[in-house]
């Protein structure tokens, strides 16, 4: 298939600079949505789950049949993939008590197995050969999978303190809470100073 025939095919944008600013402002929006519905409005994480799941279903099974690339079509499917990853992710680490490492663990080994099948069954795991319904549907399951493991590691990251421990600025609101054991690390930080945290 020459250059072309395959963008012309092609249900998915190509990745540039563009795309990369793109994928992170729908990642906040779904981020922020998710949260949203799940602890703002308190339904919790399995209700939000189910929620975004059934949109997310609806969205990839139109831009599976659609014949071919709509952008709004897909940045909404990208925006619900966010979206429901971060209820999913919530899901495993908090409402199943199998805490971060647990939940981060299983995403890992269901986006290996996502890849894996995927590999196994079109010899690539290229987004250049999103052009079938099949290759289609193994793209946006790695996608979401992929975008509930990183919702599950920024989670165990920002909870645990290691962005602190790490140098990240800590006059930060939502980072208020750590407490650094007594003996323990100043913040090097670009904004505190070296002062300790408090």
């Amino acid at each position: 298939m020459n250059e072309a025939t395959r963008v012309t095919l092609s249900k998915v944008p190509e990745v540039t600079l563009g795309f990369w600013l793109i994928k992170i402002l729908a990642t906040t929006l779904g981020e922020t949505g998710g949260d949203t519905v799940s602890m703002t409005m308190n339904l919790g994480y399995l209700i939000g789950t189910a929620i975004f799941l059934s949109i997310l279903v609806v969205l990839v099974v139109i831009q599976i049949a659609a014949k071919k690339f709509h952008p709004f079509l897909y940045w909404s499917t990208i925006v619900a993939s966010t979206t429901v990853g971060t209820t999913m992710a919530d899901f495993a680490d908090r409402s199943l008590g199998i805490g971060y490492l647990g939940g981060s663990s299983i995403l890992f080994v269901s986006l290996m197995a996502v890849l894996a099948i995927w590999h196994w069954s079109q010899g690539s795991v290229s987004v250049d050969t999103v052009s079938t319904p099949k290759v289609e549907a193994f793209y946006w399951a790695a996608i979401t999978v992929s975008q509930t493991l990183g919702t599950a590691l920024g989670d165990w990251v920002a909870d645990s303190g290691l962005a602190m421990r790490a140098g990240l600025c800590c006059s930060a609101r939502p980072w208020r809470s750590w407490r650094p054991p007594i003996s323990g690390p100043t913040c090097r930080g670009c904004c505190c100073s070296g002062r300790r945290l408090s």
